[in-house]
């Protein structure tokens, strides 16, 4: 595994070139653990993706979680149903990415569920036009079969995972762990981006 140093700007450019280069609408996964913030980088690339004349519409797979009577059906601090059973992926995909199939309308529903009150955010949908790029930043989204023409991931060694997480989301670690193991983003994703030092990134260089 060789990793090669890139500065955080250049990353973001980078990356914004890689999606750009794609035709039609582009549908892009910044996955990673909360520790990671995924969310960063995908903010980062809105900019970038806008001066080189694509629309940009910003998601977050935390707003399309499940409701808690099914999310913490097992309790609050589960990590097997923090891995299989809180992110809505059918949601998803039905309000985020199938709108961007060829031939789809095109009308993307940006947030679906507050989970912090548990209930709908009621948003209105928002029409992407052609050639537009929905950016969705999560953890653990790959491996599910979501389609996206580009996945990135934001990698953390498992000793800059704990010391990142707050006390109160320890209990996530197995599922991370799980995660590494069964669905293997670092095979799984088009690009993994290495965040022990987020100002420092490394990206994996794919070698075979």
């Amino acid at each position: 595994m060789r990793w090669r140093p890139i500065s955080r700007d250049a990353l973001v450019e980078e990356l914004a070139e890689k999606v750009a280069a794609h035709q039609g609408w582009v549908r892009v996964a910044v996955d990673g653990a909360p520790a990671a913030r995924p969310e960063t980088l995908a903010d980062e690339l809105v900019a970038p993706l806008r001066l080189r004349g694509r629309p940009v519409l910003r998601v977050s797979a935390g707003d399309f979680l499940r409701p808690a009577s099914l999310r913490l059906e097992h309790g609050r601090t589960d990590p097997d149903a923090f891995y299989e059973d809180w992110l809505d992926a059918k949601a998803l995909t039905r309000e985020v990415l199938e709108p961007l199939d060829p031939g789809g309308s095109g009308q993307v529903l940006p947030r679906l569920w507050d989970s912090r009150v548990d209930r709908a955010y009621r948003a209105p949908y928002q029409e992407l036009p052609p050639g537009g790029v929905v950016i969705v930043d999560g953890t653990l989204l790959l491996g599910r079969g979501l389609a996206f023409e580009m996945t990135v991931h934001v990698w953390l060694s498992a000793g800059a995972l704990e010391r990142g997480s707050p006390e109160d989301e320890l209990w996530r670690l197995p599922a991370y762990q799980r995660y590494e193991r069964e669905t293997r983003p670092q095979q799984a994703a088009d690009i993994v981006v290495r965040a022990d030092h987020p100002n420092r990134p490394a990206v994996l260089v794919n070698e075979s």
